[in-house]
């Protein structure tokens, strides 16, 4: 059944982070960072492989239509600094919307960490080999995925980002401070989590 979007409160995102470092602008250059490879436990890495091998055509879900038209209108005007086509704009926001609601994350706060890791260039790569839209790293595709997976195919990297960071958060107990800084390989510094949690804020909050 469709369900809401709803953009996470500040006291249930940060839970035992720190809002006084809420609003910090961040040079790009201390964000560099990397997901770690580590043994899954059998039944993680089925539950994961899953995820991102079944794939469905991606839709807006949301409680209506015109709920579903009137958001993705707001995040195509917003986008449109980084993606001048509005076409490709509006495809871009239907993924990384399905996606992160079909992973159970906040759409809002994936738009923010995308801006972070790579100003939603599909092609970007890290110093370190991270790829795409959300900086995934080549490991992940040995341990749960298919050889043949591109994670520069949009679809594809967004699927196995928010996979990922479901990991994450669930490794937390739904702490998204810490699962942030996981997800930049960061875990025990705050410099990248704010930088997300400040995007988020600053651009993508949703009503």
């Amino acid at each position: 059944m469709p369900y809401r979007n709803k953009s996470v409160s500040r006291r249930r995102l940060l839970q035992a982070g720190s809002a006084t470092l809420l609003g910090i602008a961040v040079p790009r250059i201390v964000l560099a960072g990397a997901q770690r490879e580590e043994t899954l436990s059998d039944d993680v890495a089925s539950i994961m492989r899953n995820a991102v091998n079944n794939a469905n055509p991606p839709r807006l879900i949301f409680s209506s239509p015109s709920e579903a038209s009137r958001w993705l209108n707001a995040m195509s005007g917003r986008l449109a600094l980084h993606i001048p086509d509005d076409y490709a704009r509006k495809r871009l926001l239907t993924n990384i919307q399905y996606e992160s609601m079909r992973a159970g994350l906040d759409t809002q706060v994936i738009l923010g960490l995308i801006e972070v890791e790579s100003r939603f260039r599909q092609y970007a790569i890290s110093g370190v080999g991270a790829r795409g839209l959300m900086q995934v790293m080549p490991f992940w595709v040995k341990q749960i995925g298919r050889p043949e997976h591109n994670l520069f195919d949009i679809r594809t990297n967004l699927r196995y980002g928010c996979t990922i960071l479901r990991y994450y958060r669930n490794r937390e107990n739904g702490n998204m401070v810490r699962a942030l800084a996981r997800y930049n390989g960061s875990l025990g510094r705050s410099t990248y989590s704010n930088a997300v949690i400040n995007a988020w804020q600053r651009h993508w909050q949703w009503a």
